[in-house]
Formats: structure tokens, C-alpha cells, sequence
């Protein structure tokens, strides 16, 4: 049977000292905008110019836990992969862990963290002014625990990261379908090469069937206020945060539990664009009716033959670059519906715009059937989770088939726990 030992989690875990970065020369970086609560690794690596006295740098396999409200509240917990680079360097607003290799398994170390037993207590350590609070090391260092040996640890991990391996394989698909549509959208509606496109008249550069309208012709900007305390507290809410960065998919959300002041209501299959900063390309199609910021712009089309055509528009670099230029604000930039109404853009004629949405619904359907997958999935592994790292759920007899990379190392663990 194995023995689970009691251990303070600083006797486990390696903090990496935080480093200066050199003004003006170029890092691997990892902001927090890119961390998926819902995907246990995180590989999207930027080059850019920082300087920092106190980055947070990592290497392959060590786990980012977010430090700072919301992103701590929100799950933003990742591992890192980023394929043969040796380093980067992540968010001051990062805590690096790197398991003691004698005592801790690094995936297991991942979900260590995304339990109740670290997670919620990093949040409850939280010091500091309002809304800028960050969780303490001291504190968490300090936090004891009982671990399972090696091997056991290794099992463990190996379950929970079935399910992480079967939604990141998803999330692959849900990409390579955004960026189908989105193709498909340049080619025929910016490249001008759609069905026919040989024998069509054009006057001026634009096919003769095509029209010069406003935006406001052919979408609408929904604004159905709803106030607090009229939110059932499970309506799913999602705040700017969750909407993703040059993705038309949703993967995360909170309920209306967690508001704090009125909102704003969405119907399936509205876009939703983030009024604040946009430059950060936060727009989406939702795939369930729920609660918004009011800061997020709820954009319907009027009718549905115009629903892939004007998320692909609103989504384009083109129209975030316009609605950049005309955003009201300096510190906190937002964009003016009123200004991206009118507007002028050449819309396809019907036939081609029915035959484009057509492709749309079928590559979009797939998306939101793998999202739901995912939900599941999802569910099911924070379920498991606690209950295998607490042991309240006994692993220890099944026979786990690993990957072979995994194999070798448990052997190696086993090994040493018996030697």
C-alpha cells in the first residue's frame, strides 16, 4: 500500500528566483492574456522587447500559477510546452513552480496546483490594495499536505492527463475550423476569388453584383440591459477576460454569481466585441445566451445569410485597426459603435452570401459540438481531481497504460521507491 507522507509544499517546490531582463533586448515571453483555464499547457511564446526588475523565467514542463486578481480567481494555471526552446520568461504576475525531482512529478505538481488544496489557498493569501491583490509565497510555501510516493504521483497524472490531452487534441481541431472559415472569408470576400468569380463583371474593382452599404444595413447593435439582481446567479457570464484573443471560439467563462454591477444580455450566436482596448482582437461568436460586460459590444446580424460574413469583417485586422483609430479614450480606449456603423463596405450579393454561410454553419456546428466535448471533459476531470489527489479515490491498483516517455519514468520511480 502506498504510504502518502506529510510535507510542507515549500519542501516540494522550487520558487525560480525572479530575474532582471536587459532594456531593449528581445525575450521568449509568455503574456497572461494567452493562458487558457481550461488547457493544461500553454506554448504561445512571443518575442518582444521588456524590461523588468523581476521577470519570472521558466523552462519546458514548469507550471505558471497566475498571482494576481482576477487571473488567480479565473484558473489561469498552465504548464509550460514550448517544444525545443530552453527558456523564456513569463508575467511578473506568474508564480514559476518546478517540482523537487526526488519528492514531486512535474504533471503531477500541475495539478496539485489546480486543486483546492494550492489554488484556493494562493487565493486565499491574496495581500495587497484592492483589485490589484497578489498571492503570497510565504504563505504558500508554508501550506502542508500529504503526497503520495513517485509512482503513485505518476498514475495520478496520467489520468487527469487523458482527458487535458483528448480537449487540447479539440482545441487543434477548433483552431484548424476558425482558420478554414476565416480563409475561406478572405478568399472569396477580400481576394475576390469566390465560385464564378472568372466570369463576373466588376465596375471599379468590384463585382457588379455586389452593393457599397453602411455596416448599420446589415447589423445591429443589441444593447438589452439587465441589472443585478436579476441575474440568476448560474447564468453563465462572461466577463472581457474570458473572451479569447484572435479567436472567434468561447472556451471559458464565469456564472452571474460572481458580478458585481448591471450587465448586458446575448442570444446564441451573437458577436461579441470588446469595446475596451481594441486592439487586443477580443471578438467572438457565442455558442449560448448569457450576461456580458457592458463593455462588450453585442453585434447581431439582421438577417442570418449575413452571420459568417460579418463575424469574419468585424474580426478582420482591417476593421480592428479602424476601430483602434476611432476609439474614444486615452488610458482606457474604447470603441465607438456609432463611428464602425456607418462604415461603407462592398457586400456580396445574396446567392453568393447564402452559399458562403452555408459552408460557415457546417464548420461552425463542428466548432460548438468540440466546445461542448470539451465542457464535459472538463467537468469530468474537476470532478476526478479532487479526488485522486486527496487519495479519496484509490488508483494504486490499476494497471495505467502510460505513454512511453511516461513509462520509462515511472519504471524509474518504482524503482527507486523500492530499492
Amino acid at each position: 500500500m502506498s504510504i502518502w507522507e506529510k510535507h510542507r509544499f515549500g519542501d516540494l517546490v522550487h520558487f525560480p528566483p525572479r530575474v532582471a531582463l536587459k532594456k531593449g533586448d528581445q525575450y521568449p515571453y509568455i503574456d497572461m492574456d494567452v493562458v487558457d483555464p481550461n488547457t493544461r499547457h500553454v506554448g504561445s511564446v512571443q518575442t518582444k522587447k521588456y524590461e523588468s526588475s523581476g521577470c519570472a523565467k521558466f523552462v519546458n514542463n514548469d507550471v505558471l500559477l497566475a498571482r494576481i486578481t482576477p487571473c488567480l480567481e479565473n484558473g489561469k494555471i498552465a504548464q509550460v510546452k514550448i517544444g525545443e526552446a530552453e527558456s523564456g520568461f513569463g508575467s511578473t504576475e506568474f508564480f514559476v513552480l518546478r517540482a523537487k525531482e526526488s519528492l514531486l512529478d512535474q504533471t503531477f505538481l500541475f495539478y496539485l496546483a489546480k486543486s483546492d488544496l494550492i489554488w484556493k489557498s494562493a487565493v486565499n493569501s491574496m495581500v495587497g490594495a484592492s483589485g490589484r491583490q497578489r498571492a503570497d509565497a510565504t504563505f504558500l510555501k508554508k501550506i502542508k499536505l500529504r503526497i503520495p510516493e513517485l509512482p503513485l504521483q505518476k498514475k495520478i497524472a496520467a489520468i487527469l492527463s487523458g482527458y487535458d490531452e483528448l480537449i487540447e487534441n479539440n482545441q487543434r481541431r477548433i483552431t484548424l475550423l476558425e482558420k478554414l472559415a476565416e480563409e475561406l472569408y478572405r478568399e472569396w470576400f477580400v481576394r475576390l476569388r469566390f465560385p464564378g468569380h472568372e466570369n463576373a463583371k466588376k465596375v471599379k474593382g468590384v463585382p457588379a453584383r455586389w452593393e457599397v452599404r453602411s455596416l448599420a444595413s446589415f447589423a445591429t447593435e443589441v444593447k438589452k440591459g439587465i441589472k443585478k439582481k436579476d441575474l440568476a446567479d448560474d447564468e453563465k457570464y462572461l466577463g472581457l477576460e474570458h473572451l479569447p484573443r484572435h479567436s472567434i471560439a468561447i472556451r471559458e467563462w464565469a456564472t452571474a454569481d460572481t458580478v458585481d454591477s448591471n450587465k448586458l444580455m446575448f442570444q446564441e450566436r451573437d458577436i461579441l466585441f470588446s469595446k475596451i482596448r481594441p486592439y487586443l482582437h477580443k471578438i467572438a461568436l457565442a455558442h449560448f445566451a448569457g450576461a456580458c460586460s457592458a463593455d462588450t459590444i453585442v453585434i447581431r446580424p439582421k438577417e442570418k445569410i449575413y452571420e459568417g460574413y460579418l463575424l469574419f469583417t468585424v474580426f478582420s485586422d482591417t476593421f480592428v485597426e479602424l476601430a483602434t483609430t476611432a476609439s474614444k479614450g486615452t488610458k482606457m480606449p474604447r470603441a465607438d459603435w456609432g463611428f464602425l456603423k456607418r462604415l461603407e463596405l462592398a457586400v456580396p450579393d445574396k446567392e453568393l452570401l447564402e452559399i458562403y454561410q452555408a459552408r460557415f454553419e457546417v464548420m461552425f456546428s463542428q466548432i460548438e459540438n468540440l466546445l461542448r466535448v470539451n465542457e464535459l471533459l472538463s467537468g469530468l476531470r474537476e470532478k476526478l481531481l479532487p479526488r485522486l489527489i486527496s487519495g479519496k479515490l484509490s488508483v494504486e491498483n490499476l494497471d495505467i497504460q502510460f505513454p512511453p516517455g511516461m513509462a520509462e519514468e515511472w519504471t524509474a520511480a518504482a524503482t527507486a521507491t523500492h530499492a
